[in-house]
């Protein structure tokens, strides 16, 4: 008998867990026009986070990130077009608002710098190398005994004619 009664206890929580499902809505669009919305998530991809640096504006949940992808949604309701768009945010925040800033005279060191540093820690390794080489004495490469030296020399002796 109890365990009937538990039972019947239980069924109320068993349906409302089972039911909750269905009571799921489907989520609001969040512009009222969904090619509005495409264009700002691929606008926004290519774009920098300001706050977190390392996320693209679609992927970041700051509040400034928020508040720039409402910013870039309404220039896209004005009809701005794409490269529009991306010019104001680069004349408001700077190159370092996009992913892949253009290659102009203010941003060569940018595109250049691991290349010229790579150069210039190769350059150091050879130079180490061959500095090293230069000041190393062959014969103190190997440290040997004096029965090994004796040894050797009568060996080189044997072999000359």
């Amino acid at each position: 008998m109890r365990a009937l009664i538990a039972a019947l206890a239980a069924l109320p929580l068993l349906l409302a867990l089972t039911l909750q499902p269905l009571q799921a809505r489907e989520a609001a669009p969040l512009a009222e026009d969904p090619v509005i919305e495409q264009r700002l998530m691929a606008i926004s991809e290519e774009l920098r986070c300001l706050v977190c640096q390392n996320e693209s504006l679609a992927g970041s949940r700051a509040d400034l990130a928020q508040d720039l992808r409402r910013e870039v949604r309404e220039l896209l309701k004005a009809g701005k077009s794409d490269q529009e768009v991306k010019d104001f945010l680069v004349s408001r925040y700077g190159d370092f608002v996009l992913y892949r800033p253009q290659v102009k005279p203010t941003t060569y060191l940018l595109w250049a710098g691991p290349f010229l540093l790579l150069l210039a820690g190769l350059f150091g390794l050879i130079r180490f190398l061959r500095a090293r080489a230069a000041t190393a004495d062959p014969k103190e490469a190997l440290p040997l005994s004096d029965a090994e030296r004796a040894r050797a020399e009568a060996l080189l002796k044997d072999t000359q004619p």
